[in-house]
């Protein structure tokens, strides 16, 4: 790997040292769900007041790098405010159901298919909008999730051997069990910096560009800010920016900003922030008396709600012509100009003309190719669906090619692979 550009210069002595630290913040990834033709972010962005320029001691990007992978952080709890601008149209509630839908959780999570309170359909409500969390973590076991609304709140608990979602406004509660020792029940969806920091980190090798910007004041707490930016031309990331804290290395705020400049495309950070030990009760959940309970093995056998006989018995398991198309999904290109290219085996999606069928949804696909731009190449022609920051290529004999990168360098992603 090659080394990190920083502002300082790190001894030969030091770098093995560093570089396994980076290794365990390793490569970052864009989280993209494509469903049948059409793509789409999951991301999480803020807009939150730092307060102050702190004076702290200097460190090198290296050195910072190396507090966050050995930040040792198990128990917390605060509120997190997230904010999220893909510069999506506004689909009059469309797009929640269209990620619901693409949501890998058991049962899909919808009410008419499971329950209302599966967090693998409530937590990606995070997708879009601005949204209020409190969390609250006790090492590996326990951790909990709470997502604010105006009249109603919903709960995500790992406590033990247990995971427990409540959704309060229909009063569902969704148990199932956990993997024992793994937070994988809250990691499906980041909702803390922390979670968004780990993945920016993954990319961290002679593509990018690594430097401290300055310090920071969030949430009351002293701060670094660590400044990741891709070299390579093609990108939709413009800059990340992780306030790391000073004392602990927790990142305390994460800021995805486009390179088409303007409002960031995600923005997470703590508004208030505590690291002393939660009350064990904070964890403690038994369903309301009268609530709805549905187990998740009940989830997964739910009835596939759309067209039938050639998917699985749940959202969770997809269909041949789906498995087929994602087990040959391979990578275009390195760093951040890598694309995902796979084959749906179907023909014709994107044109989906006016009243035509996408997979059982009517005239979803005439709509949806209404909202992205027609594109010819060598290739052929297909449908450019974009957001702020991921763009997705689907050509008309059925082809996917999606990554954080410009129209341009999907058509010609799309071209080299004739």
């Amino acid at each position: 790997m090659a080394p990190i550009d920083t502002d300082d210069n790190t001894t030969a002595g030091e770098g093995e040292e560093l570089r396994a630290g980076r290794r365990r913040a390793a490569r970052y990834v864009v989280p993209v769900a494509v469903m049948g033709v059409a793509a789409a972010t999951i991301g999480l962005v803020p807009a939150l007041a730092d307060s102050g320029d702190p004076d702290l001691p200097k460190v090198t990007a290296e050195q910072l790098l190396q507090k966050m992978a050995e930040s040792d952080t198990e128990q917390l709890s605060g509120t997190v405010r997230i904010n999220t601008d893909l510069g999506l149209p506004d689909l009059g509630g469309l797009e929640s159901g269209l990620m619901s839908g693409m949501s890998g959780g058991p049962g899909g999570g919808g009410k008419e298919d499971g329950s209302a309170a599966d967090p693998s359909a409530r937590l990606t409500e995070l997708a879009s909008g601005s949204h209020t969390l409190r969390v609250a973590a006790d090492g590996p076991d326990k951790q909990k999730v709470s997502l604010l609304e105006d009249a109603a709140e919903y709960s995500l608990i790992h406590n033990g051997k247990d995971v427990w979602g409540y959704d309060s406004e229909s009063d569902e509660v969704y148990h199932s069990a956990a993997p024992e020792g793994t937070e994988q029940s809250r990691k499906d969806v980041p909702a803390t910096p922390k979670d968004f920091a780990e993945e920016a980190l993954k990319l961290v090798d002679d593509t990018t560009s690594v430097t401290v910007g300055g310090t920071a004041q969030v949430a009351g707490r002293d701060a670094y800010r660590l400044v990741v930016e891709p070299k390579q031309e093609g990108s939709t990331v413009g800059a990340i920016t992780v306030a790391v804290d000073a004392e602990t290395g927790t990142p305390l705020k994460f800021t995805l900003t486009p390179a088409s400049g303007g409002a960031a495309v995600v923005d997470a950070g703590f508004t208030k922030v505590s690291f002393d030990k939660p009350d064990a009760s904070t964890f403690d959940f038994t369903p309301p008396e009268g609530a709805k309970v549905t187990e998740g093995d009940e989830a997964a056998k739910a009835p596939e709600h759309g067209r039938k006989g050639d998917r699985g018995p749940g959202r969770g398991t997809p269909g041949k012509a789906e498995a087929s198309g994602m087990e040959g999904m391979k990578v275009i290109g390195e760093g951040w100009n890598s694309i995902a290219a796979f084959d749906t085996g179907a023909k014709g999606l994107p044109a989906g003309a006016a009243g035509g069928d996408l997979d059982g949804m009517g005239d979803l696909g005439g709509f949806l190719g209404s909202l992205g731009d027609q594109v010819k190449g060598d290739f052929g022609s297909g449908t450019v669906f974009k957001t702020r920051l991921v763009n997705a290529l689907i050509t008309d004999d059925g082809k996917v090619y999606a990554g954080a990168v410009t129209k341009d360098a999907l058509v010609k992603a799309a071209d080299a692979a004739k």
